[in-house]
């Protein structure tokens, strides 16, 4: 299974980590994209100002999005789909989940401060990866490092539920909508060869 159709799956998993229903993340992301339209519209020069995120923690949070939906050969990253813009939204929003947020990016810049000496964003890819790795697999963590596990992994859930709402994450999964058919041809051979393996 490719990262991505992993990703996929995850945005799939409901946000209960964030408190959040899958109502609440469609009405989150179309807000998000409201914003950004508007963003885009009247003023394309202009960047987002966060409401919640505090500059380092917006830094990271952005930082941290790529890293787990980076851009490639189908589609953008997770910055491009405006999941950092979502984010910040569903803090503002969903009150109850700012204390986790504000908490679990605060570790990931402690972490990296005492491991590199430096602030998470300021990092070489090589390192940012390296405390990943660290934190994005459960079974394999270090019991030092269970509140990043924690933090990644939800952190990880409400990425991919952002994407994959977004108008670039839509696109990816190949959704259509509501397209007028002039015949039904039936289910594609490759989606029938999945559902029977």
């Amino acid at each position: 299974m490719e990262r991505r159709d992993i990703m996929k799956l995850l945005a799939t998993v409901p946000l209960g980590a964030w408190a959040l229903s899958s109502g609440d993340v469609a009405d989150a992301a179309l807000h998000t994209h409201g914003v950004l339209d508007e963003l885009e519209q009247t003023q394309p020069a202009r960047a987002y100002t966060p409401k919640f995120f505090q500059p380092l923690e917006w830094r990271t949070v952005r930082v941290l999005s790529d890293i787990v939906i980076p851009r490639d050969a189908k589609s953008g990253s997770a910055t491009e789909a405006g999941v950092p813009e979502f984010m910040d939204f569903v803090m503002v929003t969903y009150t109850n989940n700012q204390a986790r947020m504000r908490d679990g990016l605060g570790w990931l810049n402690a972490e990296s401060r005492a491991r590199f000496t430096k602030s998470f964003p300021d990092l070489t890819a090589a390192q940012r990866i390296a405390i990943v790795n660290d934190i994005a697999w459960p079974n394999k963590a270090k019991p030092e490092h269970q509140a990043g596990v924690r933090f990644f992994n939800a952190f990880r859930d409400l990425c991919a539920g952002a994407f994959f709402t977004s108008r670039i994450g839509v696109k990816d999964i190949g959704y259509m909508g509501n397209v007028p058919q002039v015949a039904w041809k039936g289910c594609p051979t490759a989606a029938n060869t999945k559902a029977a393996g």
